[in-house]
């Protein structure tokens, strides 16, 4: 399932990746330079990636993956933090770090 509406996709190859990269990138008004800039990164890179070409691992990777009957999902940062609810058993960090945070400052002010 590759949906680019909503930025959620199950990847079953490097091409379905590319394509939603690219995908995301021109809906982001980007050009290939600016999110090179942005991700560290060549332009060069960023089109031989959108080209399916990347470098040998992350074929690697995919092809373990579906070795395992497995699949890489990639959810936009907003949408997971603010949609969805956290699995049973899993632990917000962000939430134990403010919390941890907010305890120092209380306990300095007390000092």
């Amino acid at each position: 399932m590759l949906c680019l509406s909503s930025y959620v996709a199950t990847i079953y190859s490097i091409l379905d990746l590319s394509a939603l990269t690219r995908g995301r990138r021109q809906e982001l008004g980007l050009s290939q330079q600016e999110l090179a800039d942005r991700a560290n990164v060549s332009r060069q890179w960023i089109s031989a990636f959108e080209l399916g070409r990347p470098g040998s691992e992350l074929r690697l990777i995919l092809r373990l993956l579906e070795a395992l009957e497995l699949r890489l999902s990639v959810d936009p940062i907003d949408e997971v933090r603010t949609k969805r609810p956290a699995p049973p058993g899993t632990v917000d960090l962000d939430a134990l770090l403010e919390d941890h945070q907010e305890a120092v400052i209380e306990d300095r002010r007390g000092e």
